[in-house]
């Protein structure tokens, strides 16, 4: 067994996310396309202390706020790292510490992410050479965006969103990432996106094929159009501030603007980094003239890699 493991983990948004009906067990059916994005957290994994019965979990933010991280172990983290003892019949005890940089509750999967890079962790911490599928399913059952985490790139999601399929993409895409200073409970966004829609029937969730069409082109004002959420209107009937800013995004020269999963983040498609910075100076000027609290925007890059180990110390 090693004596410490590194992980880098992405943030992950989605370019097109359909929302079916919901189904009988709960779950709303998807069909969303995933791009993992260059904002990681880090997860570093290390053997428990001798007499420790239990998995401990630590978290510390950099510039984001983790007051809301559950710090033990029903954090999704270390219920990977349980789960994985489980499928090899062994208990692994460790000590997990999440260094966040993706915003807590922010529809950009920082804790499926932590999740991923927690099952990749713990294998290579207790050397079990655990097969990449039984780890994808292993992340399947942990939760709909675990099994993107752990692959990322560029990928399509149906089912619950956890059956994840490689989706051919040219060239990079940059991205203004605007934060919410206040997260959005992803179970909060599906109820009231049920409100919404009671008395009217859903349609089967489809992705558009002018999005696929634009990423096997590289072609950013084609992806810009045909950029969707249904999720959007839900989020923005719980955070109304984020109207503006969308309005502002599609008014200004951003080639997209669309809410980040279930929100509150904001994504807005650039040309490159000069260009996003343009952009938040843009939605800066309609933050201020709206009263609204503007969190710093961040430049991302994508496609990138998933989870990834970035360290081994022996």
């Amino acid at each position: 067994m090693t004596a410490e493991v590194r992980v880098t983990t992405p943030a992950k948004i989605n370019l097109s996310l359909g929302v079916g009906p919901v189904r009988p067990d709960g779950y709303h059916p998807l069909a969303t396309v995933y791009q993992a994005v260059s904002m990681y957290d880090e997860v570093v994994l290390r053997p428990a202390d001798r007499g420790s019965t239990a998995i401990t979990v630590t978290v510390s933010g950099d510039g984001v706020d983790v007051t809301d991280v559950p710090c033990h172990e029903d954090n999704l983290a270390a219920r990977a790292v349980r789960l994985l003892g489980e499928h090899v019949g062994r208990e692994l005890l460790v000590s997990l510490h999440l260094r966040k940089r993706i915003p807590v509750a922010g529809g950009l999967a920082g804790g499926s992410s932590d999740a991923a890079a927690a099952l990749l962790g713990a294998d290579a911490l207790f050397e079990l050479h655990t097969p990449r599928a039984e780890l994808a399913a292993l992340a399947a059952e942990l939760g709909s965006d675990v099994p993107f985490c752990l692959t990322g790139g560029t990928a399509m999601g149906s089912g619950r969103g956890e059956q994840v399929t490689s989706v051919m993409s040219r060239g990079e895409y940059w991205w203004l990432v605007v934060p919410d200073p206040d997260g959005l409970s992803t179970a909060a966004v599906y109820a009231e996106l049920d409100r919404l829609r009671a008395g009217r029937s859903a349609r089967p969730p489809e992705v558009p094929d002018a999005l696929l069409a634009a990423l096997r082109a590289g072609d950013i004002e084609g992806l810009g159009r045909a950029l969707s959420n249904d999720l959007a209107p839900a989020a923005v009937s719980l955070r109304p501030s984020l109207a503006p800013l969308l309005r502002a995004g599609s008014e200004c020269s951003a080639h997209g603007a669309l809410v980040s999963g279930s929100g509150p983040t904001t994504l807005f498609l650039c040309e490159s980094p000069d260009h996003a910075e343009q952009v938040g100076e843009a939605l800066a000027a309609v933050a201020g003239r709206n009263g609204l609290e503007l969190a710093p925007p961040v430049v991302a890059r994508g496609p990138v890699h998933g989870a990834r180990v970035t360290a081994v110390h022996r």
